[in-house]
């Protein structure tokens, strides 16, 4: 851990628990890894611009659900764009 880097880490590793623990593992993972789940599946299929893409709807879902006052929602959003963005990184690394 890195001073000063505290609020990154908790948001990163609430987006990674979200995915490996909570939703993501619940709905998508069928006791498939990340990596053959379809959040990468998809990408592999579309491009790493459909993952880039839901990243960015998941943005815009976030900003409408904390102008209801939404914020747990939005946060929650917030990490699912999140894991969206790693998915993508990890498309390029793949190719």
């Amino acid at each position: 851990d890195v001073a000063g880097y505290e609020a990154l880490r908790t948001e990163l590793d609430a987006a990674y628990t979200q995915s490996s623990a909570g939703k993501g593992k619940e709905r998508h993972a069928n006791g498939r890894p990340f990596d053959r789940q379809p959040i990468m599946e998809n990408g592999r299929m579309f491009g790493p611009g459909f993952t880039a893409g839901q990243a960015a709807k998941k943005a815009q879902e976030a900003l409408g659900m904390l102008k209801r006052g939404e914020a747990d929602k939005a946060i929650h959003e917030l990490h699912g764009a999140i894991v969206y963005l790693a998915a993508t990184a990890a498309l390029v690394r793949e190719s």
